[in-house]
């Protein structure tokens, strides 16, 4: 293990505000493999925080990866794609040029527990049609230990998911006291996040919600449980584009970012654009952009 990203408690808005616990992006690490964005939130009890309500916004330029531990969420885009996000299955949306998506817990979710990622595309996939797949792992399991691999390979099970670089993603649940080795791509550099339990990986305690970073190089991590753990780990060859990340948007440039913000509030005012689009879902107001920062310009990271 080479570092510890701590998180951040970022609020995502409203007035019983969910609170997520944010590791990615971090000062000195903007990308693991090419995931990009790491959210962990719950479990919360969603009639103290209002559960999750993410009205009509817009991406580009990445994938987003749901993965929940407990409740479901409902996923509408301006693609046509209506699914429910449950535990154990994935749903993955590919913004590509530009697609619109909501966000919202149903009445029956008593408690929301689970991640929100996001995968930056290359430069040569970042214009592809937006998409959406889901797909439910079978668990692979061994002595003490089960887990759930929903992109790329791992521990023997391979995803079908669609993905644009080398990636892997997968939950892994240990039983009080198991020691698992799990292999590595020697190429790929790879993140643990510990959802729940007691847990060190290559003999370094990790606390709960807190990144664990393994650089390039290593064939393989051991994850050794003191208590009944759980753990998101995720992976992928280094990512060497430069990119720019403002709000939903990942781009190349300050003028692409400011390009996607202005394509967006002409959708809101109704002015002609051919990015966007807006989901089948008028339940809340469609969010604005943000205003850009004034006489500052985005830099790469």
């Amino acid at each position: 293990m080479s570092e510890l990203i701590e998180p951040r408690e970022v609020p995502l808005g409203g007035l019983r505000a969910m609170t997520v616990r944010r590791t990615l992006p971090a000062r000195g690490r903007t990308t693991v493999g090419a995931w990009c964005f790491l959210d962990h939130y719950g479990p919360d009890e969603v009639a103290e925080t209002g559960g999750m309500v993410v009205a009509p916004h817009p991406h580009t330029g990445l994938q987003t990866v749901s993965w929940l531990f407990e409740g479901e969420i409902e996923h509408r885009d301006s693609a046509g794609h209506r699914a429910m996000v449950r535990p154990g299955e994935v749903n993955l949306m590919t913004a590509g040029r530009g697609i619109s998506h909501s966000e919202i817990s149903p009445d029956s979710t008593r408690v929301l527990h689970g991640a929100q990622l996001w995968v930056v595309l290359p430069d040569g996939s970042r214009a592809v049609d937006p998409g959406f797949e889901h797909y439910a792992p079978e668990p692979v399991s061994g002595d003490g230990w089960r887990a759930w691999v929903f992109l790329g390979a791992l521990l023997g099970s391979t995803s079908p998911v669609t993905t644009y670089t080398p990636l892997t993603g997968a939950e892994v649940t240990l039983e009080a006291g198991t020691t698992l080795e799990v292999a590595l791509d020697a190429a790929h550099e790879h993140g643990v996040l510990v959802d729940a339990g007691t847990l060190s990986v290559d003999g370094s305690p990790v606390p709960p919600s807190t990144l664990a970073y393994v650089a390039p190089g290593a064939t393989s991590l051991v994850l050794t449980a003191g208590t009944d753990a759980r753990v998101l780990v995720i992976g992928g060859e280094p990512f060497d584009e430069q990119i720019v990340m403002w709000w939903n948007f990942v781009g190349r440039s300050h003028e692409e970012v400011v390009e996607y913000r202005a394509q967006w509030q002409a959708l809101l005012a109704g002015e002609e654009q051919d990015r966007f689009t807006l989901p089948d879902d008028d339940r809340h107001p469609t969010i604005p952009a943000p205003e850009l920062p004034r006489g500052v310009r985005l830099r790469s990271r």
